[in-house]
């Protein structure tokens, strides 16, 4: 093992030798393809109309449950993309996972009243990877 001068130590948040992700980024491109493919999961429930989702009466955002479906459908797709170039280390992996995961955080919000649970269960997983790849040095 080499010494580092005055006790540094490596980092390890950017991309290793091989071209793949090195720690945290790796933590963060799997919770993006995670988030990503529950984003599909709903946007394919939402576009065959599947009974899952409720349809609150009286709500700002009303969109035909199919139009809902395509939005997450897109935005899953996004965040598959967006997690792969995270895990491959690529320049641009890093802020399209920050932007796509704040998008994803905001349309499951408005999301909320057709299906709670699960819009909050992705919301959790999108501001744990806005807090985590924000908080991560750029190298």
């Amino acid at each position: 093992m080499t010494d580092m001068p005055h006790g540094a130590r490596p980092r390890t948040t950017g991309a290793r030798d091989d071209g793949r992700a090195a720690g945290p980024l790796r933590y963060f491109g799997v919770l993006l393809l995670l988030s990503g493919v529950l984003s599909v999961l709903q946007g394919i429930a939402g576009i065959a109309e599947d009974r899952l989702f409720g349809v609150p009466r009286a709500y700002e955002y009303r969109f035909d449950l199919t139009g809902w479906g395509w939005i997450h459908l897109v935005v899953g797709v996004a965040l598959i993309v967006a997690g792969v170039a995270v895990l491959r280390a690529m320049p641009w992996g890093r802020a399209a996972g920050v932007a796509v995961a704040a998008i994803s955080l905001v349309t499951q919000f408005m999301f909320i009243p057709y299906y709670p649970l699960w819009s909050i269960s992705v919301m959790t997983l999108d501001l744990i990877i806005l807090w985590g790849m924000a908080r991560i040095a750029v190298t």
